[in-house]
């Protein structure tokens, strides 16, 4: 699948977005961000790709001074349309440059629903680890919310399942599967009785240990890995929840 550039998917599905991915339910997510941000140093914090301020809303309206990025003016006006959205800093970028456009430093980066696999490359990916890294204090965390794929459920590389299936409409989801390049492409596909809506999707997915990787690289040290916002032991499969933390500078 060619995409034109970091905006495309928001570009494409901003105007769907809340409707189809309903399920998401970020309340766990707030409140372990918030245990977190409490528990770190004192500063900003900076949600990469923020998308519908689906955690940045409620998160900001718990006193939490919050910044964003996206790299989608769709998706962002989304944000600003909803009650709270319109007095969150949001810099349109490229998440990967970690850039909110002023020379603070955080204590916490964070990024969920697996969307830092959007950046479609390793390179991408270890750079915006690296960025991440010199933009955080001392003792700053960087957490990434992201899906483990069973790649099981790809026959010759590749499935179609049905999300949704009402009288008037079915929704369906394909994906194509390069098993060399660890890249998914892939179509949310709405049939009505009016038409056929496409609203497309790809990812580049790392596995945890290659995460990892990319946080030593950075300089950041891992602290914790859980299967979910709710501290369940992270058991190889499925979403896990990870966080990195800065080292704090030695003593003087």
């Amino acid at each position: 699948m060619n995409t034109d550039g970091p905006d495309t998917y928001g570009r494409l599905n901003a105007d769907v977005y809340d409707e189809w991915h309903a399920d998401l339910d970020p309340t766990d997510a707030v409140h372990r961000l918030a245990d977190l941000i409490d528990q770190g140093p004192a500063g900003p914090v900076l949600e990469l790709a923020v998308g519908t301020g689906r955690v940045t809303i409620p998160l900001a309206a718990r006193g939490v001074d919050l910044r964003g990025i996206d790299a989608s003016e769709e998706m962002v006006q989304r944000l600003r349309a909803k009650p709270g959205g319109a007095t969150i800093p949001v810099t349109i970028g490229d998440m990967v440059d970690v850039d909110p456009g002023t020379d603070d430093d955080f204590a916490m980066i964070f990024v969920v629903f697996t969307t830092f696999f959007f950046l479609m490359s390793q390179e991408d990916q270890v750079r915006c680890f690296a960025n991440v890294a010199r933009r955080l204090l001392p003792g700053g965390r960087f957490v990434l919310e992201c899906l483990v794929p069973d790649l099981a459920r790809y026959q010759r590389q590749q499935s179609v399942d049905a999300h949704r299936v009402d009288l008037d409409h079915v929704r369906l989801v394909a994906v194509r599967h390069d098993p060399v390049e660890q890249r998914f492409a892939g179509q949310h596909i709405l049939i009505t009785n009016d038409g056929i809506r496409l609203a497309p999707v790809a990812m580049r997915y790392a596995w945890p240990s290659e995460l990892d990787l990319m946080a030593r690289l950075a300089g950041l040290e891992r602290r914790h890995r859980w299967g979910g916002w709710r501290h369940e032991p992270y058991l190889g499969t499925g979403t896990h929840v990870t966080v990195y933390e800065k080292p704090a500078r030695p003593a003087s």
